[in-house]
C-alpha cells in the first residue's frame, strides 16, 4: 500500500492520550531491591508484578516466528487483540468494520461491544474471499477487514492472490487471523509484514500448542502498530504464570510438531471414515484440525451426539452452513467413538 500513513487511522483520541506507566515501565534493567511497586516482599509465588512487556516471551517467539520482538503483541488470547484493534482505530458511532461471513464470531461481538459498525460481506460458497462483495460492502469510514485464514467453521485457506488484492486495494488495516495455520501446508503471512506495513497477523496458543488454557494470543505486524497496542493495553494483561508456562512449553517444538503430524493424520482417516455414513452428503476441504461436514438433519444429529456425549458444533445457521456440522480433530480413540454413533444414527 503506497503512502500509507497509520496517523490518518489512529483515533485522535489515543494518539494524544499518555498512556499509563507501570512501576516496571519506569525502571530497566537489574536490581536486588524492588521498594517502587507497593508489592507484598515476603516470597510468595507470584508476589512480584510480571514484566509489563513479556520481553523474554517475545524474544523466543520473535525466534521462532522470524520477526523481530517490536513486531509482537501478547494478549490475553487474539480476543484482546481483537478488541484494542478496534478501540485503537474505530470511532465509536461513526467508523465500521467489514467482515466476510461465515467466520469467527468474536470480530463482531467486538465490534458490537464496541459501538462500531458491521458491513457484513459474503464468502463465496467454497468459502473463499469475495472480492466484489467486499468492495461493495467498503465505504469511506471503513477502517478495518478481517480475514481468517484458514477460515472457521470452513477450515480452508484463503486465495493468496485474492488475499493480496484486498491489501492492494483497501486503505484501511487488513488483519488475517491464522489460528489454524500450524495445520496447513502454507507459509504465515508474517513473511509479507515488510510489503504491507497494513498488514497484522492474529495467532494463538492455543490450537497447535496445546495451549488453549493459558489464553496467550500473538498479533503480528509494524513496530508502528505493536506501539499503539502497547500503549493502550492494561499493563500486565499476561500474568507471570502465563509468561513462564508458555517460555518452557515453547522449547518443546518437536513435541508440538509430533502433535500436528498427528492431527492432519487423524483428520484425513476421519474423512474417509465419514465418507462411509450414508447421512453425510458433503465434506469440505479442510487446512485446520477441524472438518466442516454438510449432513442430513444436522440439528436433530448433533442433539443425538449430545445424548451419545459427543459434542461437536451445530453450524447450521450461519451463511453458507446449511446443514453444516464443525467436527474438531481428536484422537484416534475419539474420532472412532463419533463414527460409532453415526453408525448407529
Amino acid at each position: 500500500m503506497k503512502n500509507f500513513d497509520l496517523n490518518n487511522l489512529i483515533r485522535e483520541n489515543i494518539r494524544k492520550m499518555k498512556p499509563y506507566s507501570s512501576a516496571r515501565d519506569d525502571f530497566q534493567g537489574n536490581a536486588s531491591v524492588f521498594l517502587d511497586a507497593n508489592e507484598n516482599p515476603f516470597p510468595a509465588l507470584y508476589n512480584r508484578y510480571p514484566d509489563p512487556h513479556q520481553r523474554k516471551l517475545k524474544e523466543k517467539i520473535a525466534g521462532l516466528k522470524k520477526v523481530s520482538t517490536d513486531q509482537i503483541f501478547l494478549g490475553n488470547g487474539s480476543d484482546e487483540a481483537i478488541d484494542l484493534i478496534i478501540r485503537a482505530f474505530c470511532i465509536p458511532g461513526k467508523d465500521n468494520v467489514v467482515i466476510p461471513q461465515p467466520t469467527y464470531g468474536m470480530y463482531s461481538v467486538s465490534a458490537e461491544i464496541n459501538d462500531i459498525e458491521i458491513k457484513s460481506a459474503s464468502l463465496t460458497t467454497d468459502f473463499d474471499i469475495d472480492i466484489d462483495s467486499i468492495q461493495k460492502a467498503v465505504d469511506a469510514n471503513s477502517k478495518i477487514i478481517f480475514l481468517c485464514s484458514p477460515n472457521n467453521p470452513s477450515g480452508n485457506l484463503l486465495s493468496l492472490d485474492r488475499i493480496r488484492t484486498v491489501l492492494n486495494t483497501f486503505e484501511g488495516l487488513v488483519i488475517v487471523d491464522e489460528a489454524y495455520i500450524d495445520f496447513a501446508d502454507q507459509p504465515s503471512l508474517t513473511t509479507w509484514l515488510s510489503e504491507y506495513p497494513h498488514l497484522l497477523i492474529l495467532q494463538t496458543l492455543s490450537k497447535a500448542w496445546g495451549l488453549a488454557a493459558l489464553r496467550l494470543g500473538m498479533c503480528f505486524a509494524s513496530k508502528e502498530i505493536i506501539a499503539v497496542l502497547n500503549k493502550i493495553k492494561p499493563p500486565y494483561n499476561i500474568n507471570e504464570a502465563t509468561q513462564q508456562l508458555a517460555l518452557d512449553h515453547l522449547t518443546h517444538v518437536m513435541q508440538k510438531e509430533i502433535w500436528v503430524t498427528e492431527l492432519i493424520k487423524q483428520r484425513e482417516q476421519l474423512k474417509e471414515d465419514l465418507k462411509q455414513i450414508k447421512t453425510v452428503r458433503k465434506i469440505f476441504p479442510s487446512d485446520a484440525n477441524f472438518l466442516l461436514i454438510r449432513i442430513d438433519h444436522a440439528s436433530a444429529t448433533y442433539q443425538y451426539l449430545v445424548d451419545k456425549g459427543v459434542i461437536v458444533r451445530d453450524r447450521s445457521k450461519v451463511v453458507h452452513g446449511e446443514d453444516c456440522l464443525r467436527i474438531t480433530v481428536g484422537t484416534q480413540k475419539e474420532n472412532d467413538f463419533l463414527i460409532n454413533a453415526l453408525k448407529q444414527l
